[in-house]
């Protein structure tokens, strides 16, 4: 059974149980009070048929009945009339068809054409006539004179209109009120299982999109109820879902690349290797000049080779994080200063001026020392190939932040083009396109850099302008308790 079912006879049950209990309580109401059974049977017959006067005119009206039981003859003395109910009082008295008395004289014409027939049974003794577009409800008991003649007596009290037409057609307005009610409840149904139903049909069709692989829709949430939370828990679900989706897709695309870059990188060298091998196997290198030149070609590029394995190595177990770090609080300014007086000895001799500029105070971090030298090796080694200037120069400079050191590695080389600059750390990239070993490296030198940053909770970056050098800026933290001592003394 739907939900939409369940609703709806959920509500026809509330209808129902509310009409029964409120007919018992009626019953129990009416028979408590009157003591009858059938009473409740005879409500509105008592009610609104009988239509009962004042307390004054049912005294008046019994008075006048006693007149025409026990001496009737007195109902046309005219003063003993007047005694029995003041002018307030609607009286008439009628012998035959003429009216004796009546306190209502202005319409005594009308009153006469008006008032019912006569019955001696006195079965219908309460109604209501209309004068002159005015109602009036009566009480009426029927006689007979001592000379035989048909008698009257009446008691009559204007009533509002309205109220009596209300009464005439109570019926049928508690039937259109029921039926109102009916509406009402249908509607509030309506308005609830919409706001329930509606929200759960989107989260079904929201499961079969999934279900079937489609992945680029959206759940607009409107409401913060229970339905709505659900909702919007669904909507996150299907966002980190489209995500891992995509996540997944640029691995596998990674991965198919890695392949091929690898296959590449690898076979170019075997290619040479294996073309070298043949070539001193066919006795092409035939003179010693031609032997050492051929198996030095070899060794260059089994080097390569085992150059790439390495990085590959590396880069794999910085991709898995299963390459452990040391991170201590060293002092990075005396730890650059050093390093450059170590890497200039081999940078000179390649005509590579590298020069580092001094910090006018220790500045401690937090990083591994073997990991930060691996990044500044590939970050020299990154701007030594692509210098193209007769005076190379590479400069190492330090900028402090509040929580951060920043480093820059700065080289005066041909420059990056601005749209691929953003994709220099990704692995495998290279800006030469056709991966020529003569022009650039792996392409895993920058990656390696910027997973290792990463893993010392800093960041990576680089700036560049075509023709006149490129800056790479990497960030550390600061050693929180240098941090500190340093700030007492800055405040003492």
């Amino acid at each position: 059974m739907s939900i939409k079912t369940r609703f709806l006879l959920s509500y026809v049950g509330v209808i129902i149980i509310a009409i029964t209990l409120l007919i018992a309580a009626g019953f129990l109401f009416s028979f408590a009070i009157t003591g009858d059974v059938k009473a409740i049977e005879h409500f509105y017959k008592k009610s609104y048929v009988q239509k009962p006067l004042t307390a004054v005119e049912e005294n008046a009206f019994l008075d006048l009945k006693l007149l025409a039981k026990n001496n009737p003859q007195q109902l046309l003395d005219i003063e003993q009339l007047q005694k029995i109910g003041d002018s307030s009082i609607g009286i008439v008295v009628r012998k035959d068809h003429q009216l004796i008395y009546t306190s209502h004289s202005n319409h005594k014409q009308m009153l006469l054409n008006s008032l019912p027939g006569f019955e001696a049974t006195n079965i219908n003794t309460r109604d209501t006539i209309m004068i002159e577009n005015s109602f009036y409800t009566y009480v009426k008991f029927d006689f007979y004179f001592p000379d035989d003649t048909e008698g009257s007596i009446f008691v009559l009290k204007q009533v509002s209109s309205h109220a009596e037409l209300i009464r005439e057609l109570l019926p049928i307005l508690l039937g259109i009120l029921f039926l109102f009610f009916m509406m009402i409840i249908g509607l509030l149904n309506y308005l609830v299982s919409r706001s329930i139903i509606k929200p759960i049909s989107t989260l079904k069709e929201g499961a079969k999109r999934i279900k079937s692989g489609d992945l680029n829709f959206a759940i607009n949430v409107h409401s913060n109820d229970e339905i709505g939370q659900l909702n919007r828990s669904f909507e996150e679900m299907r966002i980190k879902l489209k995500d891992s989706v995509q996540l997944q897709l640029q691995y596998e695309e990674n991965r198919k690349e890695l392949l091929s870059n690898i296959s590449h990188d690898l076979k170019t060298p075997i290619t040479s290797i294996i073309g070298y091998v043949e070539g001193i196997k066919d006795g092409v290198a035939n003179t010693e000049e031609k032997m050492d030149k051929y198996l030095t070609t070899i060794y260059t590029k089994a080097k390569d080779m085992d150059l790439l394995i390495d990085e590959l190595f590396l880069f794999s177990k910085l991709d898995l994080k299963k390459l452990p770090f040391n991170v201590e609080t060293i002092d990075l300014h005396q730890y650059i200063k050093d390093y450059v007086e170590e890497a200039s000895f081999d940078l000179v001799s390649r005509e590579i001026h590298l020069q580092y500029t001094p910090f006018n105070k220790p500045l401690y971090v937090k990083a591994d020392r073997d990991k930060s030298r691996r990044v500044l090796a590939n970050l020299l080694s990154n701007s030594e190939k692509y210098m193209d200037k007769q005076e190379k120069q590479i400069t190492i400079s330090l900028l402090e932040k509040p929580d951060e050191v920043i480093i820059q590695v700065m080289d005066n080389g041909i420059g990056i083009d601005p749209n691929a600059l953003p994709l220099i750390f990704d692995r495998f990239y290279r800006a030469e396109p056709s991966r020529n070993s003569q022009t650039g490296g792996s392409g895993l030198g920058l990656a390696i850099a910027k997973q290792i940053v990463l893993e010392m909770d800093g960041d990576i970056w680089g700036t560049s302008e075509i023709t006149k050098g490129t800056s790479i800026f990497f960030s550390l933290k600061k050693a929180e308790e240098k941090v500190r001592n340093s700030e007492k003394n800055i405040t003492n």
